[in-house]
């Protein structure tokens, strides 16, 4: 079988690589006949510069890397296919990235933290930011998908390079008749970043519920898996 090489973007908090480590734990205990590898894009070991490397001394020639990132910005669309270029003799299909199927794994975070349900409700969805407008737009579709299915209210924020923040998403909630405010994840991981999320929202809102991320949903790892099926189906560009 082709290897799959999961890659997320890495951090400086080793909560989130231990999570991203489980998480792949997960998908290679499912996919027990394929060569399953979690890698980095910086930050934490291993590189995928290095596990792709390490594919060509093994002597593979085909890979299918797995971006475990939630928007298709940046990371995805440019730092992510030239450090597959840098590894010569290795074939590498690149997978989409997990992105908006992710949407129910979210909402029942948030459903696990507060009630869904209440009229009263101000809904801050919160996710990294990009520089790429159309990766915040995605965002912020969520927020309104989730408005206009579910009744209460919801507004998206961002960590970084993006607005708002999330004192001023929770600011426009309550200026809408919020009420009671809860904070849904759009992140795989814990570390820095949604640790700063989640301190500010309680600083603007003292009582808020703050939802987990999402990477330990067994529903991810499934993702992952139907992201590697896909690329070896042809569906995807190939690097």
């Amino acid at each position: 079988m082709i290897p799959l090489v999961a890659v997320a973007h890495g951090s400086r908090d080793p909560r989130s690589a231990a999570t991203v480590r489980a998480l792949v734990d997960r998908v290679a205990a499912v996919a027990r006949e394929v060569d399953v590898r979690v890698s980095f894009l910086d930050l934490s070991a291993p590189l995928v510069t290095d596990v792709l490397r390490d594919l060509v001394r093994s002597g593979h020639r085909s890979a299918v890397v797995v971006p475990l990132l939630l928007g298709s910005a940046f990371h995805a669309r440019v730092d992510l296919p030239a450090l597959v270029a840098e590894v010569p003799g290795l074939r590498v299909t690149i997978a989409d990235v997990l992105g908006a199927d992710l949407e129910a794994v979210a909402f029942d975070r948030l459903a696990s933290v507060a009630d869904v349900a209440d009229p009263g409700l101000g809904v801050v969805l919160a996710a990294v930011g990009s520089s790429r407008p159309a990766a915040n737009e995605a965002v912020s579709a969520l927020a309104r998908r989730w408005q206009s299915r579910h009744g209460f209210r919801a507004v998206a924020a961002f960590a970084s390079a993006a607005k708002p923040d999330v004192p001023a998403a929770v600011a426009k909630l309550r200026a809408r008749g919020a009420s009671r405010i809860a904070v849904a994840s759009w992140f795989l991981a814990p570390g820095l970043l949604p640790d700063r999320i989640s301190r500010l929202a309680l600083e603007a809102a003292p009582s808020a519920a703050v939802a987990a991320p999402l990477a330990d949903d067994p529903r991810v790892a499934e993702l992952v898996l139907q992201r590697y099926a896909a690329a070896l189906a042809g569906a995807v560009r190939t690097a």
